[in-house]
């Protein structure tokens, strides 16, 4: 019988994508390398747990989650985020950015700064540039005034993201031009918190880390993983969570790695196909930003 593994999700190292196994093995990612894995007959997607902590009652969880968390294991995960705003006395200090995902598409957020550009890269940041140093609450500050006086989200859904990928401005100064004018118009604001020291605008691309100048890109994504279904393909690109898979010539799906995460996964043979999983082709309607 085939070993069962069970991916522990996707992360950005200073080499690139790598995935990550329960039980502590990880595997690097570099374009070419052939994805493939079945989920068995029978099987069912299980809690992931949350702050290292396996879930108690391996509940399961749906297949369309992204979180891969019962609810309990989801309420604990986010009583220790920053992101979710549950922390105010973190000494840490903290950078706030502007990030860029397509026109029309860019969002102000923080990370602390011990972290680097990894909150970017998991996010599938096209490119960014930071903003400003500061404590915690300084950051968090300067989040909400952009928000309100710039109009500016601090998140936009990754379905969103994922689906201009493939329509992205080729030259780098046009995917850098938004960021550059909303970072003038960000340091210009009166009410910019004393605490915060300001980061000059220097862009960041990540076009070729993620490999989206390697050819054509997706069209469309796996929905949700299924028992007894399966999949194969070549790694052309990845971004954020994202695996880009070429699955038949000219053919390429993203594979959402939240979604893999609770199952578990035995090889399959190689041979480009998408076998079961929901697909979801992209549609064409952003044409009108470009």
């Amino acid at each position: 019988m085939a070993t069962m593994w069970r991916c522990a999700g996707l992360r950005w190292s200073a080499e690139g994508p790598v995935l990550g196994w329960e039980g502590g093995r990880s595997s690097r990612l570099a374009w070419g390398k052939r994805v493939a894995f079945t989920v068995p007959e029978g099987a069912r997607r299980t809690c992931v747990g949350a702050r290292g902590h396996a879930c108690p009652a391996r509940a399961p969880v749906s297949p369309r989650s992204t979180g891969a968390r019962c609810e309990e294991c989801a309420r604990l995960d986010r009583a220790h985020s920053v992101a979710a705003d549950t922390i105010a006395d973190d000494p840490r200090p903290y950078r706030v950015y502007l990030a860029w995902f397509g026109p029309g598409m860019a969002k102000v957020g923080i990370t602390a700064v011990e972290r680097g550009p990894a909150r970017l890269l998991e996010q599938g940041a096209v490119c960014f540039s930071w903003l400003g140093t500061g404590p915690l609450m300084a950051a968090r500050r300067t989040e909400e005034l952009l928000r309100a006086a710039l109009r500016v989200p601090d998140r936009i859904p990754y379905a969103d993201k994922r689906a201009v990928r493939a329509l992205l401005p080729r030259a780098a100064d046009d995917r850098a031009a938004e960021v550059r004018e909303l970072h003038g118009r960000a340091v210009a604001l009166a009410q910019w918190p004393e605490s915060l020291r300001p980061e000059p605008c220097v862009i960041v691309d990540h076009v070729r880390t993620f490999g989206l100048d390697r050819g054509p890109g997706a069209r469309a994504e796996v929905e949700r993983l299924l028992p007894g279904a399966g999949l194969s393909g070549e790694l052309v690109a990845a971004a954020g969570p994202d695996l880009h898979l070429e699955v038949r010539e000219g053919r390429i799906v993203v594979l959402d790695t939240r979604l893999v995460r609770g199952w578990g996964l035995v090889p399959a043979a190689a041979g480009g196909d998408v076998r079961g999983f929901p697909v979801r082709e992209f549609t064409q309607e952003q044409d009108g930003l470009f």
